[in-house]
């Protein structure tokens, strides 16, 4: 399965920016594009592991729980 890069702009507008092989290449791109002077304060840039572009999405979709406080 592929890591893809996303930017994920306001309102879930999502875009793919690439498609990766390994964790390493995908978190070296991810890092540089944060980096980037032009992106925008509301946008953010994530990597996620799926097997498609569709798997991807949705799951950059879902509404995520915090865990459970206690021992940390």
């Amino acid at each position: 399965m592929p890591y893809y890069i996303y930017r994920v702009k306001p309102f879930a507008q999502l875009d793919q920016l690439s498609a990766h092989a390994s964790f390493a290449e995908a978190s070296g791109q991810a890092k540089t594009l944060r980096l980037q002077p032009d992106l925008p304060a509301t946008d953010k840039i994530k990597v996620i592991f799926a097997d498609t572009p569709l798997q991807a999405e949705d799951l950059l979709c879902q509404v995520r729980t915090a865990g459970p406080k206690g021992d940390d």
